[in-house]
C-alpha cells in the first residue's frame, strides 16, 4: 500500500470534486476513494440509484465473526448560495488556521477524516474489530443514497454502532430530529386582476392557512435530549402575473420532530388542521434518531472524544437530519454517535470553512473508536 494520505490534503483533494446537489454527480469523488481503500484492503462495492449518483461501502476484511462499527459520510454538498465567495469554492485554499471550500465542514473534512483512520486501522490493528465506511450521495436533498442501500437485500448487515462523521467539532452527539418537509398547495379560479370577484384567489386561501400554520400543535412533550419539534414556513408563492388572480399558491414547510412523535402522526395532524383546501404532497420524510446517553458504547465514546474538548462531553443532539435515519433501524438500531471535524456554523455558508487541527484530531479520534471495539 502507498503512504497513508494526510488528512488534510485528502479532503482538499475531496473538495475539488464539484458534487453539488442537484445535481451531486457523486460518481468521479466516490470512485477515487474506492480506488484508495482498495489498494488498502478493504472489500469495495458500489451501488448507483442513478446516473453519476454513487454510494460506497467498504468492509475491512478481518477474520473474526464480530460485527463492524460503522461509520459513514456523504459527498453532495449544497449549492453555492447567491453570495460571491471571498475564496474559489473548489481549490480547498488554506489560509492561517482554516481550510475554505464548499463541503469543507459539510462534510468532506469528516469522510477524509473517517478514510484516514481507517487506512490506519487496517494497517495497524491486526486482528482488531471490524469496521464498515458507508459513504453516501444524495443526502443533502432527503438522504436517496442511504435510502437506496437500506432497500437493497443483503447489503448492509448489521453493525454493533454506528458514527456519522457530519460537522459537531468533534462534539459527539447523541441524536437528531427527524425532518418533514412538505408543500401545501392551494388552488383558484383565474380572473383578470381588475375583476377579482370573477376569480378565486388562491393565495388568500394560502394566507389563511399560513397563519393556522403558525399556531400549529404539536401535542408533544420536549424530548430529555432533542427538545421540542419545530415547525417554519420557509417558502411562499403564487400566481403567474400581478394583474391576474392567482389560481395557484404553493406553501414550503419544515418541520423537525423528536423520537416519541412519529412523522405520520403530524402529517395526519396537519391534514386534519388544514382541511380540505390543502393539496399536501410529503418532499422529504426522515426519522429522528436518538441513543440513550448511559448505553455504554456512548459512554466510551465520551472518555475518547474528552481530552480534545473544552469540558466533558453531555447528552446534547444536533437539528439537522442526517443518514442515520435510514442507517440506524437498518443496522438494527445500534447506539449512534454524530460526531465530525466540521464546524456546524459553518455548513451550508458562503466560504464555509473548517479548522485544520480539528480534522486531525478527528482522525485519532476515530481510530481509538475503532481499535477500542464494543463494550
Amino acid at each position: 500500500m502507498k503512504k497513508i494520505p494526510d488528512p488534510v490534503d485528502l479532503t482538499r483533494k475531496l473538495i475539488a470534486f464539484e458534487t453539488i446537489n442537484p445535481p451531486g454527480q457523486e460518481r468521479k469523488c466516490c470512485r477515487y476513494l474506492a480506488g484508495v481503500l482498495q489498494e488498502a484492503g478493504f472489500r469495495i462495492d458500489l451501488y448507483e440509484f442513478d446516473a453519476g449518483r454513487t454510494n460506497l461501502v467498504a468492509r475491512a476484511l478481518m477474520g473474526n465473526d464480530s460485527l463492524p462499527i460503522c461509520f459513514t459520510g456523504h459527498l453532495d454538498t449544497v449549492p453555492l448560495g447567491s453570495a460571491d465567495w471571498q475564496v474559489n469554492p473548489f481549490a480547498g485554499e488554506i489560509i492561517g488556521d482554516k481550510l475554505y471550500g464548499r463541503g469543507s465542514s459539510d462534510m468532506k473534512s469528516g469522510v477524509a477524516a473517517m478514510v484516514v483512520a481507517a487506512l490506519r486501522f487496517i494497517r495497524e490493528a491486526v486482528g482488531s474489530p471490524k469496521i464498515t465506511l458507508v459513504i453516501t450521495a444524495g443526502e443533502e436533498t432527503g438522504s436517496q443514497g442511504a435510502r437506496h442501500l437500506v432497500g437493497l437485500e443483503n447489503v448492509l448487515g448489521k453493525a454493533v454502532a454506528l458514527v456519522v462523521a457530519e460537522p459537531t467539532a468533534n462534539y459527539p452527539m447523541v441524536g437528531h430530529k427527524g425532518a418533514l418537509w412538505v408543500e401545501v398547495r392551494t388552488s383558484g379560479v383565474s380572473a383578470h386582476g381588475s375583476m377579482p370577484d370573477r376569480g378565486v384567489n388562491a393565495i388568500y386561501k394560502a394566507v389563511r392557512l399560513v397563519d393556522r400554520l403558525e399556531r400549529f400543535d404539536f401535542e408533544a412533550s420536549p424530548h430529555p435530549v432533542l427538545g421540542m419539534p419545530t415547525l417554519n414556513v420557509g417558502t411562499i408563492s403564487g400566481g403567474a402575473n400581478i394583474n391576474s388572480v392567482p389560481d395557484f399558491a404553493s406553501i414550503g414547510v419544515d418541520i423537525r420532530t423528536v423520537p416519541g412523535l412519529s412523522n405520520q402522526v403530524v402529517l395526519d395532524r396537519l391534514t386534519s388542521l388544514l382541511g380540505r383546501e390543502a393539496d399536501i404532497r410529503r418532499l422529504v420524510d426522515v426519522g429522528s434518531v436518538a441513543t440513550d446517553p448511559s448505553d455504554p458504547w456512548i459512554q466510551r465514546v465520551w472518555d475518547i472524544t474528552a481530552p480534545f474538548l473544552d469540558e466533558p462531553p453531555m447528552a446534547k443532539g444536533v437539528t439537522y437530519f442526517t443518514d442515520a435515519s435510514f442507517l440506524t433501524p437498518a443496522f438494527g438500531n445500534p447506539p449512534t454517535v454524530i460526531l465530525g471535524p466540521g464546524e456546524p456554523t459553518m455548513a451550508h455558508k458562503t466560504d464555509e470553512f473548517c479548522y485544520l487541527a480539528k480534522i486531525e484530531e478527528a482522525v485519532e479520534i476515530y481510530l481509538k473508536i475503532m481499535n477500542s471495539g464494543y463494550p
